[in-house]
C-alpha cells in the first residue's frame, strides 16, 4: 500500500530534521494534488486525463540569513529525500553570500493544525451523464476540474500543519450562432445535482434572450444589478493591494482613503478573510496560524492582512497572512435583497451577468475600468427586453458600494478560483449581488 500524501510529507519533514546542523532552522512547505479534467466542446468531451503533482518549498535559515528553494517530488521516497539533500547543500552554499535580512521575522511557536475536508466527489460518468442530458443540444465549451488538494507545513521549530480539501469547478459558456455568449460557473466542495442542473437552466435561459435584436445604450449612468460572478471581478481587483498592510503603508492601496477615514462605504458593506471552512488551509505560507479577519465592518476600515514580512518592516501585529497579502477566502456580507426578486427590485436598468478586463483607471479614488462582456441585458419594468452590446464602465468603489448602493441578495455564491497555473488555486470567494443605482459607462 503505498503512502499517503500526509505520510510522504512527514517522511520529508523527518528527513530535513535529521540532516540539520547546528545553528541551522528550516521552514518546509508542501503542496500536491490529483485532479481529474475534463474539456468540453460543443458539450462534448474533446480532452480528458489527470494529474498528480506534489513539490515542496524548503527555506533555510541561519544568522539572520534566509534562502530558499523550490523543487518536484515524485513517486520514490529515497529520490524525494535525495531531492531534500540536494536542494539544501545548495542553500548552505548560497546562504553565507547573502546579506543579513532586517525583516526577517519567524513564527517560534510549535503550533500544530489538522484540516481534512473528504467530502465524497461525484463520480465522473453522472457527471458527463448530467451535461449531455441538460446541454447535449447546446453550443457548451468549458472544464471541470476535481479531486482533493493537500498543503503541508513544517518547521525546525516544532510547528505542523496539514491540510487536504476535495473540490471541484466546473466552468464554462455556452455560445447562441450570433457569437454572444453565456459564461457560466458551478464549483463548491459538497456536490448538488439539482444546483448544477439549475444553473444550466438558467444559463439556457439567458442564452434565448442573446437571441434578440442587440440594445444600443448610449453612454451615461444607468441602474444596474451586478450578479455575483460581476462581483467576483471587482472583488478580484481590491485583492490587488487593497486589504495589505505593505500597500497601505507605503500608499499603494486602493483602499488608502477608507483605511485613513477619510471616506467610507455603505453600511450595508461588511469584508471578511473567512479562512475557517474554505478551501484554504488555516496557515499561511510564511507558517504562521491563520485566523478569520474583519476587513471592513459597516463600511468602515476594520483590519488589514498583515504577513510577518510586513510586521516586521512597520512595526505591526502579523495576523496570519500570506506574503502576497491578498485575501485568500474573500467574503461580502449578504444583504436583504431576495435573488427571485432582482428583476422586480430592478425595474429598469442593466442585468450585469459578469465583468471582464478590470483594470484601476484612479488608483487612490478606487476608480476602476472593465468591460459588460458576457450576457448583460436591458430590463424594462422588471422584464428583460434582450442583450446590450459590450460597453466599458467606469466608476469609482466609493461609489458602487457606496452613495449608490441599495442592496445586496440575501442569498450568496461560492466562487472558487479556476486558475490552474502550475496547479489548482485554493482561492475562493463567498458574494452577493448588488442593486445599484446608477453605474456609469463610458463608451
Amino acid at each position: 500500500m503505498s503512502a499517503t500524501p500526509q505520510q510522504r510529507f512527514e517522511d520529508l519533514t523527518g528527513a530535513l530534521r535529521d540532516a540539520l546542523q547546528a545553528g541551522e532552522q528550516f521552514t518546509l512547505g508542501y503542496s500536491a494534488e490529483h485532479s481529474q479534467f475534463i474539456r468540453f466542446n460543443h458539450a462534448r468531451v474533446r480532452q480528458a486525463g489527470e494529474v498528480a503533482q506534489a513539490s515542496a518549498h524548503l527555506r533555510l535559515i541561519r544568522d539572520g540569513r534566509q534562502a530558499e528553494q523550490h523543487f518536484t517530488l515524485g513517486d520514490d521516497p529515497q529520490l524525494d529525500r535525495q531531492r531534500l539533500r540536494d536542494a539544501l547543500a545548495q542553500l548552505r552554499q548560497i546562504l553565507p553570500l547573502l546579506p543579513v535580512d532586517p525583516y526577517l521575522r519567524l513564527d517560534e511557536s510549535a503550533w500544530h493544525s489538522h484540516n481534512l475536508q473528504a467530502a465524497a466527489l461525484p463520480d465522473c460518468a453522472d457527471v458527463l451523464g448530467l451535461i449531455e442530458r441538460e446541454a447535449g443540444d447546446l453550443d457548451l465549451v468549458g472544464i471541470y476540474a476535481a479531486g482533493p488538494i493537500c498543503r503541508g507545513f513544517a518547521s525546525s521549530f516544532g510547528a505542523f500543519g496539514w491540510h487536504q480539501a476535495n473540490s471541484f469547478n466546473f466552468d464554462w459558456s455556452l455560445f447562441h450562432a450570433n457569437g454572444q455568449a453565456v459564461k457560466a460557473n458551478y464549483a463548491g466542495q459538497v456536490w448538488d445535482s439539482a444546483a448544477l442542473v439549475a444553473r444550466l437552466r438558467q444559463a439556457r435561459e439567458q442564452l434565448d434572450f442573446l437571441g434578440r435584436p442587440a440594445i444600443i445604450l448610449k453612454p451615461g449612468s444607468y441602474r444596474a444589478y451586478l450578479a455575483p460572478a460581476a462581483m467576483d471581478e471587482i472583488a478580484g481587483m481590491l485583492c490587488w493591494g487593497g486589504f495589505s498592510a505593505q500597500a497601505l503603508a507605503t500608499g499603494n492601496s486602493a483602499l488608502q482613503r477608507l483605511y485613513t477615514g477619510d471616506a467610507s462605504l455603505s453600511p450595508q458593506v461588511g469584508f471578511d478573510e473567512q479562512v475557517s471552512g474554505s478551501l484554504s488551509p488555516p496557515f499561511s505560507d510564511e507558517g504562521s496560524p491563520r485566523q478569520d479577519v474583519r476587513l471592513i465592518h459597516e463600511g468602515r476600515a476594520h483590519a488589514r492582512l498583515v504577513s510577518a514580512r510586513s510586521a516586521a518592516e512597520f512595526d505591526l501585529q502579523a495576523n496570519g497572512a500570506d506574503s502576497f497579502e491578498s485575501p485568500c477566502a474573500l467574503s461580502l456580507a449578504p444583504g436583504h435583497l431576495p435573488s427571485a426578486q432582482v428583476l422586480e427590485r430592478l425595474g429598469t436598468g442593466l442585468y450585469i451577468s459578469n465583468l471582464w478586463y478590470l483594470n484601476y483607471s484612479d488608483l487612490p479614488a478606487a476608480r476602476m475600468t472593465g468591460l459588460t462582456r458576457f450576457a448583460t441585458f436591458w430590463v424594462q419594468d422588471g422584464c428583460i427586453q434582450g442583450p446590450v452590446g459590450t460597453m466599458r464602465f467606469d466608476d469609482s468603489l466609493y461609489n458602487l458600494l457606496g452613495s449608490q448602493l441599495e442592496d445586496l441578495t440575501r442569498e450568496r455564491e461560492l466562487i472558487l478560483s479556476t486558475s490552474t497555473y502550475g496547479q489548482r488555486s485554493t482561492g475562493s470567494s463567498h458574494l452577493p449581488g448588488a442593486l445599484v443605482k446608477a453605474l456609469t459607462l463610458t463608451l
